[in-house]
């Protein structure tokens, strides 16, 4: 009778080595059967091959003295003592890996057909009533990166999704699309961050990220209400009746990435006329809307708060002749708002009493242009400068005022200049004129180049005679924007006038 083969201490050797590797390496997948005896050569040869990467380096690396390689059975039984396996309960609890809650797994139908609302709400109430690791601002619970996961699947909503508990933050809801309803209310919000809580802030640091929401003409698309750091990140949102993103109270929303139509288009559509709704909506303040594109809606964005920026943002949603605005920047007052490197196509931006309001390096094309509103007439604070016009050779001034509830009377700190224009009328608030002639009296209009009438601060000119005589010379008028400079001689000068409103 032959006796089993003692196992070498070089065996050994290997298999502790082997079975550390597998410990020191807990994110390598483990193997999801042991290795069949057929491949088991194979299988060996190659974890002799991959050993040398794991292992520690070791520069006077010898080769081990020669030795039988173990059974399967040993090398079985080392795998089954050192590899964990998935429990029971994580296999039933609706997460495939720790705090990442799948909606398919409680049930939620990625095709579209079935009403998947309850389903995704049971994942989001597990997700949001799970284990937290302390507190971000005071009330609010941190989970630790919670997910609830859409799986790439299509899912049919018939009533807002709620987080059912306030007071929580750093979660992420992505990866799907959610589709409303025929019967879904029509002031509804597909994802509706809001709760009735005595919180300064409801949520702090939601995330919501590869999202395609559709809100099917009944309604908005997200709802975000008091709440913290809130990321809207890589959304395609459309079909809203309301709004798209609707941002009330609260502080740092940041929405980036995203597009937003109310009708899928990619312009010149031939209902653009009937185009309604708002895109985005921030009655806030501290937000950002970086690199989005809203294709269609009557309105672009709102802004009812203070410090907001847009940067990168492509409004085409409605043209301004058919009735649509690109901005409309609704706090008289104190706007504190900057709007850079933006593309106004064929839409422009509105200002109801702007005080300290900045436009720069932005594109306006097909006569777009900027609107500033008087509610009391203030205009304080403006830069609106280094941008681009592009017209159709229509009249159209780069910069309007609207004037009809009353006079801008209170003007200050305001500076539109270096701006440069095709087919568009330049304005601004700084422009240089020059006369020639054998008179006694010169007179400069301005009136074509400056945005405010009547309402120049202050003149620089120079008179450059020519001949022998040596006139006096001084300014007589600034009425209407224009400037009078007299000699008490007829004298052949040219008159050279800078003015500043």
């Amino acid at each position: 009778m032959v006796g089993k083969a003692p196992i070498s201490f070089s065996m050994i050797i290997w298999l502790l080595n082997y079975v550390t590797t597998v410990h020191a390496y807990p994110d390598i997948p483990s193997p999801p059967h042991h290795f069949s005896a057929k491949h088991y050569p194979d299988k060996t040869r190659k974890l002799q091959l991959d050993k040398p990467t794991f292992a520690p380096l070791d520069t006077t690396f010898r080769p081990p003295s020669p030795f039988l390689p173990p059974s399967p059975s040993i090398l079985t039984a080392a795998l089954s003592k050192t590899t964990p396996s998935v429990s029971s309960a994580s296999a039933t609890s609706g997460t495939a890996r720790a705090r990442e809650y799948h909606v398919t797994t409680y049930g939620a139908d990625p095709t579209g057909e079935k009403d998947s609302t309850d389903a995704i709400l049971g994942a989001i109430a597990d997700a949001v009533q799970g284990p937290g690791n302390g507190e971000l601002m005071k009330g609010i619970v941190n989970l630790g990166g919670v997910r609830i996961n859409l799986d790439g699947g299509i899912y049919k909503i018939s009533h807002p999704l709620r987080l059912p508990i306030a007071g929580r933050g750093n979660l992420m809801i992505h990866g799907g699309t959610l589709r409303a309803s025929d019967d879904f209310p029509k002031d509804g919000y597909l994802i509706d961050l809001s709760a009735s809580s005595d919180l300064e802030y409801i949520y702090e640091f939601v995330t919501l990220r590869d999202l395609l929401l559709d809100s099917n003409y009944r309604g908005g698309a997200i709802q975000v209400v008091d709440s913290l750091r809130t990321s809207i990140d890589n959304c395609y949102i459309t079909h809203f009746t309301t709004t798209g993103i609707n941002v009330q109270g609260g502080h740092e929303t940041y929405i980036r990435n995203c597009y937003l139509g109310q009708h899928i288009t990619a312009g010149a559509d031939p209902g653009e006329r009937d185009f309604s709704g708002t895109a985005i909506i921030l009655n806030g303040n501290d937000n950002a809307v970086t690199d989005v594109v809203i294709f269609s809606a009557a309105t672009g964005i709102v802004i009812g708060g203070q410090a907001n920026t847009l940067s990168g943002v492509h409004c085409y949603n409605k043209a301004t002749g058919f009735g649509g605005v690109g901005v409309y920047l609704k706090v008289p007052g104190l706007t504190q708002t900057r709007i850079v490197n933006c593309y106004m196509d064929y839409t422009g931006i509105v200002a109801e009493d702007p005080v300290q309001l900045h436009i720069s390096s932005s594109f306006f094309l097909g006569d777009a242009f900027v609107l500033l509103k008087s509610v009391k007439g203030i205009a304080n604070g403006i830069n609106i400068v280094d941008n681009m016009f592009s017209g159709s050779d229509k009249g159209i001034d780069i910069v309007q005022l609207d004037e009809r509830s009353c006079k801008f009377k209170n003007v200050k700190q305001v500076i539109v200049d270096r701006n440069n224009a095709k087919g568009m009328n330049i304005k601004s608030t700084i422009a240089r004129g020059t006369v020639e002639g054998n008179n006694s009296s010169w007179m400069v209009d301005l009136s074509r180049d400056l945005l405010f009438p009547n309402l120049i601060k202050s003149v620089q000119y120079s008179l450059q005679a020519t001949g022998d005589q040596f006139p006096n010379h001084a300014l007589r008028s600034v009425t209407d924007n224009r400037v009078v400079i007299t000699t008490d001689v007829v004298v052949p000068a040219s008159v050279t006038v800078t003015v500043d409103q």
